[in-house]
């Protein structure tokens, strides 16, 4: 661990002077943000503004946090990082498993959810799903359950992931458009079979 991970980490984690609702706010948005970023991507179906089909926002943040989820989980069993608390630093706020920490699964789920709903969906509600997944990150380290690095590294894991399933889409779907028309027997023909031929 870094020295500035450390001193961030004993910046950002509520200590015993905290006042009891900015703990009750961590807490609070740790629980509810990832699903507050779920009901921003369920706006965004029903919304009007997409680039490329509605479909296709769905698609991408649920590959996105499927592949995340993955990845975080390799990442733990070949690197495992022990949490603060299990390193005797600060103070944890909430029950959390003896778990590796690095890297925050919190932090990249909801990163890579914000991510895909940026890439995919209207602005404004991709910038607002990148704050509540900044609260979200936040609230990990305020609770004392994740280092800073873990939150960080969380949130480079999930943007990286979801950016990556936005771009294999486009390319997907511009492949399909293009292949459109071409899966029948007269693909090569231009003209209709019962079309005169001169």
């Amino acid at each position: 661990m870094l020295p500035l991970d450390l001193a961030i980490f004993q910046t950002l984690n509520a200590g015993l002077d905290t006042p009891a609702g900015v703990v009750t706010l961590a807490r609070w948005v740790s629980q509810v943000g990832p699903a507050a970023i779920g009901a921003l991507i369920a706006a965004s179906l029903v919304g009007k503004q997409h680039r490329g089909p509605p479909w296709r926002t769905l698609i991408v943040c649920l590959m996105a946090l499927l592949l995340t989820w993955c990845a975080v989980r390799g990442i733990r069993d070949w690197f495992p990082v022990s949490r603060p608390a299990q390193l005797g630093l600060g103070f944890q706020w909430i029950k959390q498993g003896a778990r590796p920490g690095f890297p925050s699964m919190h932090a990249a789920t909801s990163f890579a959810l914000a991510q895909g709903l940026l890439l995919c969906s209207q602005r404004a509600l991709g910038w607002t799903a990148w704050l509540v997944a900044g609260a979200v990150a936040w609230s990990r380290v305020c609770l004392g359950v994740h280092f800073p690095s873990d939150v960080l590294a969380g949130l480079l894991v999930g943007t990286a992931i979801a950016s990556l399933v936005a771009l294999a889409a486009r390319a997907g779907g511009a492949a399909a458009v293009s292949w459109r028309g071409r899966f029948s027997a007269y693909w090569s023909h231009p003209a209709r079979p019962w079309a005169p031929r001169m």
